[in-house]
């Protein structure tokens, strides 16, 4: 028997990064693009490369172009820290896995590094496949906290709980990251809101910005630690937009919600270096007269639009500067 599992892509639709620094914030799930594992019983443990892991190229250009958008390594490290982890987890359960062996292939078509969560939907894939093929139940609500810490202790990247806690309970979720709770259980407050209670969504992404994002230095973490009272005022403002997001939705507000994605974006602004070409996409949609913030750390936008016609001008003007406008699938 094939076990098959897929996890999507998401995007922050307010209160991010505020996720990082015991913040709120509001995320949908994506389903135009996921991750999806195939898992099937062998005699060996065999994990199957893509094609990105397989070091084969055209050419040393094309060698280049896959580091930049992957780095050194492929996306097999993410799922052998998630299969590391799982059975650390059954460990410190006393959970017994049987002895069975298993290949597993893996492939993705969420665009790489820009701000839609490739990485930890394949992981949070892989988990749910290794939790059907092991006949093991991780309560939902820690899921994203184990899946969190594949990344975190594993592979030493800079992350937050939003990504994981959405890709595992998906549609539209309000998170609450206080600490103290946080500290006490291990998991936020997470809060379920109908999808269908949204306004009319877009999402644009370049496509050859996954060349260069991420490259832009920001300091935020160092100046939150050392209790900067600017850093500390604006992730303040950015996570309370969640709190005013959730009332907007639920009554329908959309022409509230539309200001405070702007001003989510604005806010974070104000403490990060922003690359002009995430800026250009920023502001270009907000000439079409839509709403736009980050999915997540950047590369891909967000926001909210009017009607059919304010959405093909926004196709038409993002085209121009090689961006691609998706009505994002939540349900």
């Amino acid at each position: 028997m094939i076990i098959e599992t897929r996890a999507f892509a998401r995007a922050g639709l307010l209160g991010n990064p505020s996720d990082g620094y015991n913040g709120k914030t509001i995320s949908i799930i994506v389903k135009n693009f996921g991750a999806q594992i195939s898992l099937y019983e062998t005699p060996e443990l065999h994990i199957m490369p893509m094609d990105q892991d397989l070091n084969i190229y055209k050419n040393i250009h094309d060698l280049v172009e896959s580091v930049n958008l992957t780095g050194y390594y492929g996306a097999a490290r993410l799922v052998k820290a998630a299969i590391k982890k799982f059975v650390e987890h059954c460990l410190d359960q006393n959970i017994k896995l049987n002895g069975n062996n298993f290949t597993i292939r893996y492939h993705s078509s969420i665009p790489r590094q820009v701000g839609l969560a490739g990485s930890s939907a394949i992981i949070t894939a892989t988990f749910r496949a290794l939790m059907k093929f092991y006949k093991v139940s991780i309560p939902l609500e820690l899921l994203p906290s184990i899946i969190l810490a594949a990344e975190v202790e594993e592979l030493g990247i800079n992350a937050g709980l939003q990504d994981r806690v959405i890709q595992t309970y998906e549609g539209c979720v309000f998170m609450d990251f206080e600490r103290h709770y946080l500290q006490k259980y291990h998991y936020g407050k997470y809060e379920k809101l109908d999808p269908k209670l949204l306004p009319n969504l877009y999402i644009a992404y370049k496509t050859d910005l996954g060349k260069v994002s991420g490259a832009t230095f920001n300091d935020v973490k160092v100046r939150y630690e050392k209790k900067d009272p600017i850093v500390l005022e604006s992730l303040n403002n950015i996570a309370s937009l969640a709190d005013k997001g959730k009332n907007a939705i639920i009554s329908k507000d959309y022409t509230k919600l539309h200001s405070l994605i702007n001003e989510n974006f604005d806010e974070r602004c104000k403490i990060m270096n922003i690359s002009e070409s995430n800026i250009e996409l920023v502001e270009k949609a907000r000439k079409c007269g839509a709403s736009a913030k980050f999915t997540g750390s950047g590369g891909s936008i967000i926001g909210t639009y009017e009607d059919n016609d304010m959405l093909k001008k926004l196709i038409i003007e993002l085209k121009k500067i090689n961006a691609r406008v998706i009505k994002p699938y939540i349900f």
